[in-house]
């Protein structure tokens, strides 16, 4: 998750790039979709939760979906066994239920399904399909989201060095290193994000500008 060439880093403060993501999350009317990519160790969720108050102050109402929600069963995820890195990046995010029950009928009138499958217990949730109103925000957060296809209005990847993934991964989780290598290679989040964030030291975030 390191590259070069020509690209400008600036450096901004955490309040910050969440003001920047809202002001393009909300830069357009009728409702939005928005994804925020990266490694789990990368606390993609918490960027993703800290837009939603001041989304609803800029008078946007705000959905929030967690693509782990959206997992496959676990006779799929782990054919292969438990840490097969292949697999964590192929095999674990069901790719057309995010898409069929959420990403896709939210553009159309609002609708979507706010879980499908319990990963913990590994059956379906039974969640009700809801219906957001005209103007809303969708921001789904999550790992390995882009490449998938998914028809959004805004991405945002999260990014750091590989020895930094490596340090917040710690040796119980060092075999998820190899997917998000090749993740890397194969679809160039960097290259193919809106926005790309470098949090090598959360306190101090970068924004990316190519």
């Amino acid at each position: 998750m390191w590259w070069g060439g020509a690209v400008q880093v600036l450096p901004t403060t955490p309040s910050a790039l969440v003001a920047h993501l809202v002001d393009l999350a909300a830069a357009a009317p009728g409702r939005r979709r928005v994804l925020v990519d990266g490694a789990a160790a990368l606390e993609p969720t918490a960027l993703a939760d800290a837009l939603v108050v001041p989304l609803r102050a800029a008078g946007r109402a705000v959905v929030r979906v967690h693509a782990d929600d959206f997992l496959r069963p676990a006779s799929v995820r782990y054919e292969h066994g438990r840490q097969d890195p292949d697999a964590y990046l192929e095999d674990r995010l069901d790719v057309g239920g995010l898409a069929r029950e959420v990403l896709d009928p939210f553009a159309v009138d609002g609708t979507y399904l706010p879980s499908l499958w319990d990963a913990r217990r590994d059956r379906a949730t039974r969640a009700a399909r809801t219906r957001a109103p005209e103007g809303a925000v969708l921001v789904v957060d999550g790992e390995l989201l882009l490449g998938r296809w998914f028809d959004v209005d805004l991405t945002v990847h999260l990014t750091v060095r590989p020895a930094t993934l490596a340090r917040r991964l710690g040796d119980e989780r060092a075999w998820l290193l190899p997917a998000f290598a090749r993740y890397d290679q194969e679809v160039a989040p960097q290259d193919v994000a809106d926005v790309v964030v470098r949090l090598d030291d959360p306190r101090r975030p970068a924004l990316v500008v190519r």
